[in-house]
C-alpha cells in the first residue's frame, strides 16, 4: 500500500506530513516508556536489555516480510503492513517507529513509496495500522481468557481489521487530495474489498509470528505482559493458630536467572534475511491492491516517477547484476542490516535518553545521602 509520488496533492502531503512527524514525536516520548519496561511493575531500565534489541529486530523483520508478496485474487498481490506485528510485540509507540523506519528505509533507498508521499505513507501503514490494531488487541485480551492462546488470538482479529482500516484511511486521504478526478464510492468499495483479503493473510503471518515467540519466550511479547498471575500472599501452615502472618507463596523459591535474547534475536536476523535473501525470489509479481485499484480506478493518471528511481537499489534489486535472483537477494539482504542498523540505532538512543532522566533527577538526592 506505499503510496507514489502524484497521487496525492501537495497541501493535503504537507498536511498528513506535519500529522506524521507529530505523531512520530508522541511516540518517540511512549517508546522511551515501553523501551525501560516502565508500567510493567519494574524499575526504570529493567526491561530495556529486554525491548530494545527486539524493537530493531522487528523492524528488520517487517521490511523483510513486506518484500514477500502473496497473492490474494485474480492479478493481485498483498503484502504484510506490519503495524499489528510491531505494536504487539514491542508497544504501539515503538511500533509506530519501528515501520516509520521502514518506510524511510524503503523510499530512500528503494524507491518504494514516494518521497512526497512519506507522510501520507507513514501516516496510514504507521500510525493508523498500530493504533487501530493495538486498540483492538487490548479490548480483545481483556474479554478473552488469560492465556497464550488468547494473544495469539487477540493478534489475528488485530492485524485483520487495521488493514481494511489503512485502506479506508487512504480512501479518507484521497477524497481530501486525490490528484485524479475518481468517484470516492468506486474507490472505497475497490480498496475496502480487497485489503480485506490482504488483510487475511497479515492476520495469518502476524498471528504466527506472535505465537512462535510466546512460545518461546512470552516475557518478549509487550502485549503478553501482565497475563501471568499476580503474586499471592498464604498463611504458612506452620505458623502457630491465630499468628495470621502471611507469607509470600514463592517466597522460598530461588529467583529465576535472567535469560538472554540473543537467541531469539539471532533467529529473528535469520529469518529476516531467509525471507529477504531467498524467499522474496519467489514472491507474487503481480500488483499489491493500491497499485490494482489504482490502475483500475484512474487514480495513477498523474503519477510521478521516484525521485531515486535510478538508485543502486531502485525496485529491490542491485544495480549491474544480471542475475535476478542475485540481484534481488542481495538487495533484499543490504535491506535488511540497513533497515536492522537504523532502527537498533534510533532505540538504542531513545533508551539512553529515557535512562540518562532519572540519573539526572537522583544526582542531588544522593549527594544529600552521601553527607547524612
Amino acid at each position: 500500500m506505499h503510496v507514489p509520488d502524484g497521487f496525492i496533492n501537495a497541501p493535503v502531503s504537507v498536511a498528513t506530513g506535519a500529522v506524521a512527524a507529530a505523531a512520530v514525536a508522541v511516540s518517540l516520548r511512549g517508546a522511551r516508556r515501553e523501551l525501560a519496561g516502565a508500567g510493567a511493575g519494574q524499575g526504570v531500565g529493567a526491561g530495556a536489555e529486554r525491548t530494545a534489541p527486539l524493537a530493531g529486530l522487528v523492524a528488520a523483520f517487517i521490511f523483510a516480510v513486506q518484500m514477500l508478496n502473496f497473492p490474494v485474487a485474480a492479478g493481485t498481490s498483498g503484502h504484510l503492513l506490519g503495524g499489528a506485528l510491531a505494536a504487539i510485540l514491542v508497544g504501539p509507540y515503538t511500533g509506530v517507529l519501528c515501520v516509520s523506519v521502514v518506510l524511510l528505509m524503503q523510499g530512500v533507498l528503494f524507491a518504494d513509496g514516494g518521497l512526497t508521499a512519506l507522510g501520507v505513507n507513514i501516516t496510514d501503514m504507521a500510525i493508523v495500522t498500530t493504533v487501530v490494531a493495538y486498540a483492538v488487541f487490548r479490548l480483545l485480551v481483556k474479554v478473552l481468557p488469560r492465556r497464550r492462546s488468547s494473544v495469539t488470538a487477540a493478534s489475528f482479529v488485530a492485524a485483520l481489521v487495521s488493514v481494511p482500516a489503512a485502506a479506508i484511511a487512504f480512501t479518507g486521504i484521497y477524497a481530501l487530495g486525490g490528484t485524479a478526478e475518481v468517484p470516492i464510492g468506486k474507490v472505497f468499495a475497490a480498496m475496502v474489498g480487497v485489503h480485506v483479503l490482504i488483510g487475511i493473510g497479515e492476520a495469518v503471518i502476524t498471528a504466527l509470528t506472535v505465537g512462535a515467540v510466546i512460545a518461546v519466550r512470552p516475557d518478549l511479547v509487550y502485549g503478553a505482559r501482565g497475563l501471568a498471575k499476580p503474586l499471592e500472599l498464604r498463611t504458612s501452615p506452620l505458623a502457630p493458630e491465630g499468628a495470621g502472618t502471611p507469607v509470600p507463596a514463592a517466597a522460598a523459591a530461588p529467583a529465576a536467572p535472567r535469560r538472554s535474547v540473543r537467541p531469539v534475536w539471532l533467529a529473528g536476523v535469520a529469518a529476516a534475511l531467509v525471507c529477504a535473501g531467498g524467499l522474496s525470489y519467489y514472491a507474487s509479481a503481480s500488483p499489491d491492491g493500491l497499485e490494482k485499484v489504482a490502475h483500475d480506478q484512474g487514480i495513477d493518471a498523474k503519477t510521478r516517477d521516484h525521485a531515486t528511481k535510478d538508485s543502486p537499489l531502485a525496485d529491490y534489486s542491485v544495480k549491474d547484476i544480471a542475475d535476478p535472483r542475485l540481484a534481488g537477494g542481495l538487495a533484499g539482504v543490504i535491506g535488511v542490516g540497513a533497515t536492522l542498523a537504523v532502527g537498533t540505532g534510533v532505540f538504542v538512543v531513545v533508551r539512553r535518553r529515557r535512562n540518562a532522566v532519572p540519573a539526572r533527577n537522583a544526582g542531588p538526592a544522593a549527594e544529600g545521602t552521601g553527607n547524612a
